[in-house]
C-alpha cells in the first residue's frame, strides 16, 4: 500500500537529509496544492455499479477485496508505468495506483468502499520530501472528488488496515499478487474463485464497453495511417531501424488519444514478419518488403484494440506476396463469418484453417489435403501438418485486456458457445520461414497476418476495425491516399 500523509516521507539512501530549520521553513506560507481533476468518465458509473452487483451475487456473505496494484521498481530510482489490474478498473472505473476496492457483506448483498491514496497537504514534510508526494509525482484527486465522479463511497487508504483487521484470520476472496501490502493484511485470501468468476462475468461486453472498444479501434486506424504516412520518408532515408521509427509513430498516436498501446507493438518488415511475436523492432525498412504491423491503442479507460495489417512497403504487391495475402484474406473472411451467437468459439479457427490448408495443399507445400490436415483427431496421420505454416490460433477474447478473460474456465471460453456481446479477434496468418526447405524458395521469408476485432451478435458480426481496408487493391489505394494527403499538407 502507498504512503499516507502522517507517515515519514518515502526517501532513498541518496536523498539529501532535511534539517530542522528546513522543516520549519517548509511548513510556512503555502496555498493549497493545485487540484487534480479526476480523469475517469462519469458515463460509466451505471455500468460499474451493475458489475459490482453481479459480483456480489456470486459471493454472498464473503468479503471481496480487489486492489488496483502497486508500483513496480525499475532501475532503483524509477518505476514502471503503472497500469491498474483489469478487473479492478472493470469494477470501479478507477485506474489509480494503490487503490483498493472492498465489498463488505451485508444482509442484502455488499457495501462497496474504495480506498485511495492521499498526498500530504502543502506544508507537511511529505509534500516536499516524499517521492510519492505531490511535488514529485503530481497531486491526486481527493477521495471526495473521486466519490463524486465514480459514485462510490471512498475512504483514505490509511484506514484500510483497521477496516480489514476483523477479517485477518478468515478466508476471503482476494485478488492476490497485485499489492503485497494488501496481501499481508489478509493472509488467508484466495484469488482462485474470484479471478475465474470475474473473468467469466467479463466475457460478454456491455454497451459501454463496446463503445470504448470502438473508440480504441478508431484511434488504432488513425495510428496505422500515421505509420503509412511515414513510409516514403523512411525509404528515402535508407530505412535504417525503420521498424522502430514506425513503432514510435504509432505509440505517439496511442498516447495522444488514449492511455498507451494495449501491448508491445509488433512491427516486422521482410522476414521479421515470420516471427510471431517480433518485438525487437530494430530492422530496416526496404522497398519490396511486406510490413506486418500488429498494434492497438489502449483507451484511457483501458479497453484496447488488437489489429494487424500486412502491406507492401512501397505500395505495390509482388506476385508471390499477393498470392499469400489473398489466401490469408480468404481465410479471415471465412473465420469472421463464423462469429455469431450460438456458434462455438472454435468455429472461426476451423473455418480459417481449412482455407489455409487447402491453399497450402494446392500449392504443393502441404503433403495432405485440408480435410486430413484439419482432422480434429490430432493423432490421425497427417492431422495438424498445416500448423507448421500457420503457427497460432485464430481467435482470442478482447476487451480491457488484449487477451481478455484468461482465467475463465475452458468450458465457458475455448470450448464454449459464443453469445451476443462477445468480442474476439480473427487473425489467421501464413508464415514461411526463411530457412524452411519445405517452402518454395520464392515464398521463404514471407509472413502475412490479417487481424480484426469482431463482435458476435444475434445477426451479422460487427467488425469494429473495418475502417482499415483488407482487400489488397483497397490497401494500395488507401496507402496512396494517405501519403498524397500528407504530401499536400
Amino acid at each position: 500500500m502507498s504512503e499516507e500523509p502522517n507517515e515519514e516521507p518515502k526517501t532513498t539512501s541518496y536523498d539529501i537529509p532535511v534539517s530542522a530549520h528546513l522543516k520549519d521553513f517548509i511548513a510556512q506560507d503555502w496555498d493549497p496544492a493545485p487540484p487534480m481533476p479526476h480523469p475517469a468518465r462519469t458515463d460509466g458509473t451505471t455500468w460499474t455499479s451493475a458489475r459490482r452487483a453481479r459480483t456480489s451475487a456470486a459471493f454472498a456473505g464473503e468479503l471481496i477485496v480487489v486492489p488496483a496494484g502497486a508500483m513496480k521498481v525499475r532501475a532503483n530510482d524509477t518505476d514502471y508505468v503503472f497500469r491498474a489490474a483489469s478487473v479492478f478498473t472493470w469494477l470501479t472505473g478507477e485506474t489509480a495506483e494503490g487503490a483498493v476496492l472492498v465489498l463488505a457483506p451485508t444482509a442484502t448483498g455488499h457495501d462497496a468502499t474504495l480506498y485511495l491514496r492521499e498526498c500530504a497537504p502543502a506544508g507537511e514534510l511529505g509534500y516536499f520530501a516524499s517521492r510519492d508526494g505531490a511535488l514529485w509525482v503530481g497531486n491526486v484527486p481527493t477521495p471526495s472528488e473521486t466519490q463524486a465522479v465514480l459514485g462510490l463511497t471512498t475512504r483514505g487508504l490509511a484506514e484500510l488496515a483497521a477496516d480489514l483487521a476483523p477479517w485477518r484470520e478468515k478466508e476471503v476472496a482476494l485478488l492476490a499478487g497485485f499489492d503485497p501490502g494488501v496481501d499481508a493484511l489478509l493472509p488467508r485470501g484466495s484469488a482462485t474463485k474470484l479471478e475465474q468468476v470475474l473473468d467469466e462475468l467479463r466475457l460478454v461486453k456491455d454497451d459501454w464497453e463496446l463503445a470504448r472498444l470502438q473508440e480504441a479501434c478508431d484511434a488504432t486506424s488513425r495510428g496505422f495511417a500515421d505509420v503509412v504516412r511515414e513510409l516514403p520518408m523512411l525509404l528515402a532515408r535508407g530505412g535504417e531501424r525503420g521498424e522502430r521509427w514506425l513503432e514510435g509513430t504509432f505509440w505517439r498516436r496511442a498516447r495522444m488519444e488514449g492511455n498507451d498501446v494495449g501491448y508491445t507493438s509488433i512491427v516486422g518488415a521482410g522476414a521479421h514478419a515470420t516471427t510471431l511475436h517480433w518485438w525487437r523492432n530494430h530492422g530496416r525498412i526496404e522497398a519490396g518488403q511486406l510490413l506486418l504491423a500488429d498494434m492497438g491503442v489502449e483507451t484511457d479507460s483501458l479497453y484496447t484494440a488488437d489489429v494487424t495489417r500486412t502491406m507492401p512497403v512501397n505500395g505495390e504487391w509482388q506476385p508471390d506476396q499477393l498470392k499469400v495475402y489473398r489466401a490469408v484474406a480468404e481465410a479471415q473472411s471465412a473465420g469472421i463469418a463464423e462469429v455469431k451467437a450460438g456458434a462455438d468459439f472454435g468455429a472461426a479457427h476451423r473455418a480459417a484453417m481449412w482455407i489455409l490448408a487447402d491453399h497450402l495443399h494446392s500449392w504443393g507445400i502441404l503433403p495432405v489435403t485440408a480435410d486430413v490436415a484439419c482432422n480434429e483427431d490430432t493423432e490421425a496421420p497427417g492431422a495438424g501438418l498445416h500448423r507448421r505454416y500457420t503457427l497460432h490460433g485464430t481467435s482470442h477474447m478482447l476487451g480491457i485486456d488484449v487477451h481478455d478473460c484468461a482465467k475463465a474456465r475452458s468450458e465457458t471460453y475455448h470450448k464454449g458457445t459464443l453469445a451476443a456481446g462477445h468480442v474476439l479477434t480473427v487473425e489467421p496468418g501464413l508464415y514461411f520461414q526463411p530457412n524452411d526447405r519445405t517452402a518454395p524458395p520464392e515464398l521463404r521469408g514471407i509472413g502475412v497476418r490479417i487481424e480484426d476485432d469482431i463482435v458476435a451478435t444475434d445477426g451479422e458480426p460487427i467488425n469494429l476495425s473495418a475502417a482499415l481496408p483488407r482487400d489488397p487493391d483497397e490497401i494500395m489505394s488507401w496507402m496512396r491516399e494517405v501519403q498524397n494527403t500528407s504530401a499536400q499538407a
